[in-house]
């Protein structure tokens, strides 16, 4: 659920004991401060797209970069306000208003969304599911240790390619095709055209990212409202 990025700047070398000082960041967007934090595990920045779960509401554009390193704050916040990156203060009181909503719509996310899963292994016309409460996960038991559960966010391959794809998003009734995430509404999109349309397709097909994978976003509504739909949208398939 999280993206790990190793960042070494150009005076982190220390000459004396041929050391790099290295500085570990994280995008936790997907699972939250509520779901997972970093910075208890060893990051030194964790990174939020605000725009996402964060805020939830699908009504603000906003970034944050976390640490509990004096000198590297620092830093940062001289970056910060000499390029003037600085949110506007109507924007950070829609995310404190957000915040305050954000335990209970992250567990709304979380057993949505793993209600999901297991239905979508039982559809014969899925290939594969990709959540990490799953047991067939690959990543299970270390999503277990470092994790307090899973976001919205998660894959599945329909049997079929393009064709079969297109279909069943024309189909479905509560969700949106759309490339965003994290918010209250649920949301489905094909990442090989849409949100990775720009990745190479060699690199496409090493990744995965194939035309019969479908990710989604789930949403707040009621769970077995939106298996219903993707039911009634999978028959068409």
């Amino acid at each position: 659920g999280s993206k790990f990025h190793v960042l070494l700047s150009h005076n982190s070398y220390n000459s004396k004991s041929k050391t790099f000082q290295v500085v570990v960041v994280v995008d936790n967007t997907f699972l939250s401060a509520y779901l997972q934090r970093p910075l208890e595990l060893g990051a030194d920045v964790v990174m939020y797209s605000l725009t996402k779960y964060m805020n939830g509401h699908s009504d603000v554009i906003m970034g944050a970069a976390v640490m509990n390193d004096e000198a590297l704050y620092e830093k940062l916040k001289f970056l910060q306000n000499a390029a003037g990156i600085v949110p506007s203060p109507f924007d950070c009181y829609l995310v404190n208003r957000s915040l305050k909503t954000l335990a209970i719509r992250m567990e709304r996310h979380k057993s949505n969304s793993l209600a999901i899963a297991k239905y979508l292994e039982t559809n014969p016309k899925v290939e594969r599911v990709l959540h990490p409460g799953l047991l067939s996960h690959p990543q299970h038991e270390l999503a277990k240790r470092q994790c307090y559960g899973h976001s919205g966010i998660m894959s599945f391959y329909l049997k079929g390619g393009l064709n079969e794809s297109t279909v069943f998003l024309q189909s479905l009734e509560v969700f949106t095709l759309a490339e965003s995430l994290g918010g209250y509404e649920s949301l489905a999109e094909v990442p090989s055209v849409m949100t990775h349309a720009s990745v190479p397709a060699e690199q496409r097909a090493e990744l995965g990212i194939t035309d019969n994978l479908i990710r989604i976003s789930v949403g707040l509504e009621d769970a077995d409202d939106l298996i219903v739909d993707l039911k009634q949208a999978l028959e068409k398939v």
